[in-house]
């Protein structure tokens, strides 16, 4: 049996309800453990966290327009672009702008795909799913797929190596919080599946791309592989849109990130931010509290709508927030604390949180924006 160092104190001045009726002229911080679900504590500062004048060293906050990096790129997901890596998560930008010729097939682990813009018809060992911007779609490790785009496709994929995609367990809430799982779609053997089988002429051939431990094998078939007539059981590629997820919330109370978790794999999680009203009490928190998020490290990527709590962000973009130091919000967002003069937010975006310290891959020039930490100093 093992418990945290754990026995709430109060010291000096503070607060008797977290994220809410800060005393006059001060700053809270959280500081926790595991994520935002192990033991806290909350100073309270006269200054914000986040003043700094100046950033050296690795642990600085980054900020990347991934816009940029699938400008002209058009390849199989095999070919997309990794942005962040560990040995549990990797996260990589695609574009797809004309069908798969060949097959992918991941064996490395679980991949979620987020259709960031365009929309498509995906086909797989499991059938068919019409895929648009928002859609997050979950492919079991092993599946063979392709994708076959109606509007040009640009998207995250987020592989869960060497593990597996699974729901977050909604505790008290109930398992129909958030989105019911009845609303996740399965892939169907309809008319258009079936259609496709019909590619089978003589001199077909029909190519699936295998990737393993990072290494690609190509196995070569006479014909489309994608044959399947049915199935049955309970594993198979599901589909969710981020305007299908009801945010948990609370008028008077802001509620961490981790309230907003869509789906877990080994070491990271996955959260989507959605449009919530913001919070009515009179003292509560109406922004991202200042925290220091010492067991995870950050990544936020940017889908759409105003994102109120940064500057000069856009959609497209993504930032990554090692652990290690505080961060919160920027000075423009700070000004509305505890007031907001719209009822509610106005985003969508995909947060990654990983136990383990992710690296940044080698990126092609203009994609990083090096002024990113200055974002915090507030202008003279």
């Amino acid at each position: 049996m093992r418990r945290y160092i754990s026995f709430p104190r109060v010291e000096g001045t503070s607060s008797r309800q977290a994220h809410a009726d800060l005393p006059q002229g001060t700053f809270e911080r959280e500081l926790g453990r595991e994520g935002f679900f192990g033991p806290a504590t909350h100073m309270y500062h006269r200054n914000a966290p986040t003043g700094w004048t100046s950033w050296e060293g690795p642990l600085r906050p980054r900020a990347f327009d991934l816009n940029q990096l699938v400008e002209g790129m058009s390849e199989g997901p095999w070919g997309a672009k990794e942005v962040l890596f560990n040995a549990h998560c990797r996260m990589r930008m695609w574009r797809c702008d004309r069908p798969m010729d060949h097959l992918a097939r991941n064996g490395d682990g679980d991949d979620l795909i987020f259709v960031h813009e365009g929309e498509g018809e995906l086909f797989c060992d499991y059938g068919h799913l019409s895929v648009t911007a928002g859609d997050y779609v979950v492919l079991p490790r092993g599946t063979m797929w392709r994708l076959s785009p109606t509007k040009p496709v640009t998207a995250l994929l987020i592989e869960a190596t060497g593990s597996i995609y699974q729901l977050p367990d909604r505790g008290i809430v109930g398992p129909h919080a958030v989105f019911d799982p009845a609303i996740l779609d399965t892939p169907k053997i309809n008319e258009a599946f079936l259609d496709q089988q019909s590619d089978n002429g003589p001199g077909c051939s029909w190519r699936v791309l295998v990737k393993r431990r990072g290494a690609i094998s190509t196995v070569t078939y006479p014909f489309n592989p994608l044959d399947a007539v049915g199935w049955k059981g309970d594993l198979a590629p599901v589909r969710l849109n981020v305007k299908d997820v009801r945010p948990l919330m609370s008028h008077r109370y802001h509620l961490p990130p981790s309230a907003h978790t869509t789906f877990v794999a080994n070491r990271f999680v996955v959260c989507t931010f959605a449009p919530r009203p913001f919070e009515t009490d009179e003292g509560a928190i109406k922004i991202p509290f200042f925290h220091n998020n010492d067991d995870y490290d950050e990544v936020l990527f940017y889908h759409a709508g105003d994102f109120f709590s940064r500057d000069n962000i856009k959609a497209g973009m993504m930032t990554f927030h090692p652990s290690g130091f505080t961060h919160g919000p920027h000075p423009k967002a700070l000004g509305k604390m505890l007031v907001q003069t719209k009822p509610a937010t106005d985003e969508y975006a995909v947060m990654v949180d990983t136990r383990d310290a992710l690296e940044v891959a080698d990126l092609p020039g203009g994609v990083e924006n090096p002024a990113y930490a200055d974002s915090w100093r507030v202008k003279p």
